[in-house]
């Protein structure tokens, strides 16, 4: 019940936040076809990146300053090898079946020869790391995006992606981790490196005349670009 009330207080303020910064939308700029809830859209943005300059890009700093090169890196092998199952079953779904062998060729050499995926040599080897989720899958089926929706906490997304993340998440290894504490534990880790690996765009977003609609436009155009480049029997 602890549990239950602290998730609700949490999910209340986060409401309160978007709601209190929803109202306002920039002067004369044309509105976005893709973005129909931009007024929400925007207040959610508004909540992510308070939590981000206050919290997340100060802990992922600490994370590059403090933790050498190479134990990070192996760090992101690690997370990248829990990951392959959801890609390789993805690219099943998609078609893709050469590149689903090979996404299970590497998910049993790199968890074994590689130490459950600190070290990476499939990739030494010459077997390619691809990049699908069941998001891209559907738009692979032909489901349209549909809006353009920014989620509290985790960023960019749409009405077809958003749910994705959902089933993804089944095919984690993470997720039938019986202790939930182990589950955070690596959760928390993985969100530090992933904030750590966009550091090198913060200038570039900051610089942007509108950085919301820079984050949207730029999420929304690689998605596409992603499911043609399936579509059209490339790599992604």
């Amino acid at each position: 019940m602890t549990k239950k009330r602290s998730a609700l207080a949490v999910l209340s303020l986060i409401a309160a936040t978007c709601l209190s910064a929803c109202a306002t939308l920039p002067a004369n700029e044309p509105r976005s076809p893709h973005d129909p809830f931009e007024r929400w859209n925007r207040g959610v943005y508004h909540f992510n990146d308070v939590l981000d300059r206050h919290v997340a890009k100060p802990v992922a700093r600490t994370y590059v300053r403090v933790v050498p090169h190479p134990l990070r890196r192996g760090v992101s092998n690690f997370f990248a090898n829990l990951e392959t199952p959801t890609v390789m079953i993805n690219d099943a779904l998609q078609g893709q079946f050469r590149s689903a062998a090979n996404d299970l060729g590497r998910f049993l050499l790199d968890s074994t020869v590689g130490l459950g995926g600190l070290l990476d040599p499939a990739t030494q080897i010459g077997m390619d790391r691809n990049d699908a989720d069941f998001g891209e899958t559907l738009g692979v089926w032909g489901l349209h995006s549909g809006p353009f929706l920014e989620l509290p906490l985790l960023g960019p997304s749409d009405m077809r992606d958003a749910p994705g993340r959902v089933v993804d998440a089944y095919t984690n290894p993470t997720t039938y981790i019986p202790d939930t504490n182990v589950t955070y534990a690596l959760t928390g880790v993985n969100l530090v490196r992933l904030r750590a690996s966009l550091l090198p765009l913060d200038a570039t977003v900051k610089n942007a005349f509108d950085p919301y609609a820079f984050l949207r436009n730029a999420y929304l155009e690689h998605r596409a670009y992603m499911i043609s480049q399936v579509k059209s029997g490339g790599s992604p």
